[in-house]
């Protein structure tokens, strides 16, 4: 049954109906256990407690031992009340000697419990059901409970001095190091992060990465000029003679083509030939344009400065030259990369190389004794070591991880601390004050107690003086 305040449903539309609270807690008559806030959350969380109405967790085997506990104390306080009131009955009348001790004490402690019971009552609900003022503490005054718990967070641990002192301390990354180092630690943190990226890959949409490579990363390339950077990449490419390796790649390429096609290369040269001259010529001319062709690609390939490359190297640096400098030659360049972006089949071919770097990310990283997990285990273990060994570096990233900390709590402090006071709005005050009660009433009975023998004392002090003081 929805034991939530029709009032507190209609401000709070996502607060889920009951399946637990105070009402099943009270219905629930066995279970082991032993009050207590923290323990009872901890214990809460293993067993599988319910949620509540308002969001608190319920496990009603452990509730009914609190609720037997806070009985048990109130019968105890109760009884030591009622004790006091038959004492003072049977000991009223007698003043002096040692029963005027007696009734002086009884009657003190009656005074006690009752003002005792009455604090402890007031902070929960009214006593006796009468509307006194500053009575129900909690049920009325949760507002400003919440924000005063959401103040002193703020003030008292959300500060930047605090947390600075408290991180640096704990000196997580020399801890994080000595963990990677122990035993089995470092696979243990290359499989898990393994497991999490491989079902990362498998739940990214292919039509979620279509609709960024179409709508994002195609636009945006087609709106960035290219032909400056393109240029400079060109010339330093060339300077840098990255290019070799595909010339040479290209030459061998054709080489082999020459080789495995000599028959139609000779036919395009015959062909080319004029029809007055005989075909055995043409023959002897196709084969020994061929052997020349042969070996002029073979002294390119042979000689890093052929005239034919370095021609090449001109005419590429001329050509990064003119993409960074000639208006004519970067339009062009616009154009082009224009009319290749909008073709229909760059999203498709960008979306098959997704799909096999994909494959092949997720079959290294699901082979458990594969090179990649190795490779990785023993990277780990190598930055640990390195970590423990150069404070000076683990010094700097627990600076790193401090500033890190502390921006994080300028920027999303106060969020964290408002959850406090807005789960606390969100709670009825009538629900709150029960299970309040229940997590710290049986303590607070003992404030009952005290005053009862407190109070006796004390009667016993006055009566004790006013014998002692003349009349």
């Amino acid at each position: 049954m929805d034991t939530t305040p029709q009032a507190t449903r209609e401000r709070d539309p996502e607060v889920p109906p009951a399946t637990g609270g105070a009402a099943a807690a009270r219905d629930a008559s066995t279970g082991p256990g032993r009050s207590g806030g923290r323990s009872g959350g901890r214990s809460s969380g293993r067993s599988g407690g319910a949620s509540g109405p308002l969001g608190f967790i319920v496990d009603p085997a452990l509730d009914a031992q609190r609720r037997r506990d806070l009985r048990q104390m109130r019968l105890v306080a109760t009884g030591l009340l009622v004790f006091a009131a038959i004492v003072y009955v049977l000991t009223r009348g007698h003043d002096d000697g040692l029963l005027g001790f007696v009734n002086a004490g009884a009657e003190a402690s009656m005074v006690g419990a009752c003002a005792d019971w009455f604090a402890v009552t007031a902070i929960f609900r009214h006593p006796l059901g009468l509307p006194i003022p500053h009575t129900a503490l909690i049920p009325r005054k949760k507002e400003m409970i919440g924000r005063s718990l959401e103040e002193f967070v703020s003030e008292n641990f959300m500060r930047e001095d605090i947390i600075r002192e408290r991180v640096l301390d704990a000196e997580p990354t020399r801890r994080a190091a000595e963990w990677a180092l122990a035993p089995g630690h470092a696979k243990r943190l290359v499989d898990e992060v393994a497991t999490v990226t491989v079902h990362a890959l498998h739940r990214i949409p292919d039509e979620d990465v279509r609709a960024v490579i179409e709508q994002a990363l195609l636009p945006r390339l087609a709106q960035e000029p290219i032909s400056s950077l393109a240029g400079g990449l060109l010339d330093q490419v060339v300077r840098d003679e990255a290019h070799v390796g595909l010339v040479d790649l290209a030459l061998d390429e054709v080489r082999v083509w020459l080789v495995d096609n000599e028959d139609v290369f000779e036919s395009l040269i015959t062909q080319r030939a004029p029809a007055w001259v005989p075909d055995a010529i043409n023959d002897i001319v196709a084969r020994k344009v061929h052997v020349e062709a042969l070996k002029w690609l073979a002294d390119i390939r042979n000689d890093p400065r052929h005239d034919v490359r370095l021609a090449l190297d001109k005419l590429l640096i001329d050509l990064a030259d003119d993409l960074q400098h000639d208006p004519v030659t970067q339009v062009k360049a616009e154009r082009l990369k224009e009319r290749v972006l909008s073709h229909p089949q760059v999203a498709d071919t960008a979306m098959s190389l997704w799909g096999s770097l994909r494959a092949v990310v997720v079959a290294a990283l699901e082979d458990e004794d594969g090179p990649v997990r190795a490779r990785a285990v023993t990277e780990v273990a190598a930055l640990a070591e390195r970590l423990l060994a150069d404070a000076s570096l683990r010094e700097r990233i627990d600076t790193r991880i401090c500033d890190a900390t502390i921006y994080a709590i300028d920027r999303y402090g106060t969020e964290l601390t408002r959850i406090i006071s807005d789960t606390v709005d969100r709670w009825d005050g009538k629900e709150t004050a029960e299970r309040v009660e229940l997590q710290v009433g049986r303590d607070l009975q003992f404030i009952r107690i005290n005053g009862t023998l407190v109070g006796g004392l004390i009667g016993m002090l006055i009566h004790a003086v006013s014998i002692v003081l003349p009349s």
